[in-house]
């Protein structure tokens, strides 16, 4: 047993207590720790999925995607509009 563990602790006659036995100390102790162990786990997850590669013509695909939208942009919105999920009777008629 430690020494300063059985000294009585400024005359109240209660001895002191060992550091690990108080609970407060490891509500702080805890929070650094969760911190560390979590940044462990994402250098993990970083070194074991790594990014994808980004294809080389990715400038020429992004130019193909605007053309697509810009003639979209250009449809009637009847045409234009997916109506799969409305039921026939609510889509509007074409003015004449």
């Amino acid at each position: 047993m430690n020494a300063l563990a059985s000294k009585p602790s400024s005359g109240t006659g209660r001895t002191a207590e060992p550091w690990w036995k108080f609970p407060y100390v490891w509500m702080v102790i805890a929070g650094p720790a969760i911190v560390v162990v979590a940044g462990f786990v994402t250098l993990w997850l970083a070194i074991r999925t790594p990014d994808p590669v980004v294809s080389a013509d990715y400038y020429r695909q992004g130019l193909e995607i605007n053309k697509t939208l810009a003639d979209k942009k250009l449809l009637p919105a009847q045409t234009g509009r997916n109506h799969a999920a409305t039921p026939s009777d609510d889509v509007p008629l074409p003015k004449r």
